[in-house]
C-alpha cells in the first residue's frame, strides 16, 4: 500500500493535493503525517528521515519513493488513469492548469498562506501582484468549467488539476477573497467533498502551532476569528 507523508494539515497545501488526489479516487493509503518542526524556520533534518529533498509530500511505494507533488500525480497516473482526463483536450489544458499552480502564483502563497482555522480581513487595498494571481484564479477556473462543462475543472470527474487548486479553496475562505459567482461556486463545490470535509475537521482539531506560519497569516491582514481548538 502506498505511504503518503505529510505536514499539519492547518497549514500545509502542498501536502492537501495528493491526499486529495487519493482521497477522492478511492486510491487506498497510509496516511504519515510528521509536524512541521515549531519555531526552527526548517524542517529539513526530520522529513529527511523519509523524503529526499528534507520536504512534504513524500510518496512512498515499497522501495519507491516520490517526492514532489506533481511527480505523484505522474506517478499515480502509471496505475490509476482517472488521475487525468481521458479526453486529449481536457488533459493538456488540465496538465498546462496544474504546471502553471505548481511553479506560479507566488503572490497569493506569501500573503494568504493556507492556514484552514484562521478568518483574517484583509486590507481594502490589496498589493497589486495578489490581484492579478486572484484575477488569473477566477480566469483559469471559469475557463476550464466553460470549456470542458464542469462540474469539475476539466470535465464531470475530479481530478489531478482539482486537487492542486484544493488550497486556494481553502485560502478563499480564510481570507474572503472575492471571486465571479462561477469560480466561487467552484471554490464551494471543492470544500464540500467528502476529502476536504475531512481534512479541514482535522485541521481545526490540531493544537500545535508554528510560530512562522501563524506569524505569516497575521501580518496579512486583521483576524476576525480562530476556529482550531486551543493550542496545546
Amino acid at each position: 500500500m502506498y505511504e503518503l507523508y505529510i505536514a499539519n494539515k492547518n497549514y500545509s497545501s502542498w501536502s492537501l493535493r495528493p491526499w486529495l488526489l487519493l482521497s477522492e479516487l478511492g486510491i487506498p493509503f497510509d496516511e504519515r503525517l510528521v509536524p512541521f518542526a515549531p519555531g526552527t524556520g526548517s524542517s529539513w533534518s526530520a522529513f529527511r528521515a523519509f523524503s529526499p529533498n528534507g520536504k512534504v509530500p513524500c510518496l512512498r511505494d515499497g522501495d519507491t519513493v516520490v517526492w514532489d507533488s506533481l511527480a505523484i500525480a505522474e506517478y499515480l497516473v502509471e496505475r490509476h488513469p482517472d488521475v487525468w482526463p481521458s479526453d486529449s483536450r481536457a488533459r493538456t489544458w488540465a496538465r498546462c492548469a496544474v504546471a502553471e499552480m505548481h511553479s506560479g502564483f507566488s503572490a497569493l502563497r506569501t500573503h494568504c498562506g493556507m492556514n484552514c482555522g484562521l478568518r483574517i480581513r484583509l486590507p481594502d487595498s490589496l498589493p497589486t501582484a495578489l490581484r492579478a494571481d486572484v484575477a488569473r484564479i477566477d480566469e483559469l477556473w471559469s475557463e476550464g468549467l466553460a470549456r470542458f462543462g464542469g462540474p469539475f475543472l476539466a470535465g464531470n470527474a475530479f481530478g489531478a488539476v482539482d486537487a492542486f487548486f484544493a488550497p486556494v479553496a481553502f485560502r478563499i475562505q480564510t481570507y474572503g477573497l472575492t471571486l465571479g459567482a462561477g469560480a466561487s461556486a467552484y471554490a464551494e463545490r471543492l470544500r464540500e467533498l467528502p476529502g476536504m470535509r475531512r481534512w479541514y475537521a482535522d485541521a481545526l482539531q490540531e493544537t500545535w502551532r508554528d510560530p512562522d506560519h501563524e506569524e505569516e497569516a497575521i501580518q496579512s491582514g486583521v483576524l476576525l476569528a480562530d476556529l482550531r481548538t486551543a493550542a496545546s
